[in-house]
């Protein structure tokens, strides 16, 4: 694991650094977690989160089966909202605004925050109808603005190639990985700018697995990812920044290298060299 996480300190990162930002705040802060608490009944889920999500940046959250990690995803676009009996306290700000004030439409925070889930879930419709979906939900019915922006979705999902002569053929025809990048391109159609990906490669066999990896590396040029993930080398080598989770609290949070290099916690090690988890 050491030796395949060592490539890590040959990445780097690619940010924008403003007139106003230095060389150790090299992008701003996006997306931050302030004593984010979440209770599922009496059942504690999260317990006092504070992160900090840097802009043009992939943040991985790491951690064992039932640990936080996909509570705290979702809390990013109020997914948690839907769930009965949950109870969410402290603050999930994005460009310093809170998003659980009252004021804030959960749709439109959505449309900001798109979402990939774990299971490939295209609609039951024609690829291009699966990309055109969130535009024409947004009210645009122009059928050449549509297309546009079904190539260029298409395209940025790396799949335009493989599907531009079958458009009009069902989504559920496609390949798992396949139907993965088609979701990630109905979710690049509406523009967001934080996309979460919850366990997107968990279905995929190493070769799409590669292709998405990939793909969220190309992406976080122009888009925040924010991704949960079991897999710890492919933490290792998509994320800039890891969080640690365990038991529903933050253990560690640092640069990916770091975490999987020298981790400041003993837990955390513990967890990357495989002790327990």
């Amino acid at each position: 694991m050491r030796e395949q996480t060592a490539a890590l300190s040959e990445v780097k990162i690619q940010s924008k650094i403003s007139e106003q930002e230095t060389l150790l705040n090299p992008t701003s802060v996006l997306v931050e977690t302030k004593d984010l608490s979440v209770h599922y009944g009496t059942n504690l889920a999260l317990d006092q989160v504070n992160i900090q999500v840097r802009e043009k940046t992939v943040m991985a959250l790491i951690g064992p089966s039932g640990c936080g990690k996909s509570t705290c995803l979702r809390t990013l676009n109020r997914m948690n909202d839907m769930i009965p009996g949950i109870k969410i306290s402290g603050r999930v700000e994005i460009h310093g605004l809170d998003i659980y004030a009252p004021n804030v439409n959960a749709v439109n925070l959505r449309r900001v925050v798109g979402m990939v889930f774990q299971k490939q879930n295209p609609f039951p419709k024609s690829i291009f109808d699966n990309v055109a979906y969130g535009p024409r939900l947004n009210g645009l019915k122009n059928r050449q603005q549509l297309a546009e922006i079904v190539e260029v979705s298409l395209t940025r999902a790396a799949l335009w190639d493989e599907v531009k002569d079958r458009l009009d053929k069902s989504a559920m025809a496609l390949s798992g990985g396949q139907q993965q990048r088609l979701c990630i391109a109905r979710c690049l159609a509406v523009n967001p700018e934080i996309i979460l990906m919850d366990e997107p490669c968990s279905a995929l066999d190493p070769i799409a697995t590669a292709k998405i990896e990939e793909l969220i590396y190309q992406l976080k040029k122009d888009f925040t990812i924010i991704i949960v993930t079991h897999n710890m080398q492919q933490a290792a080598r998509v994320s800039d920044d890891t969080a640690f989770f365990y038991m529903g609290k933050l253990i560690e949070v640092d640069e990916t290298r770091k975490i999987f290099m020298s981790p400041s916690n003993k837990q955390t090690e513990e967890y990357i060299t495989g002790r327990f988890g």
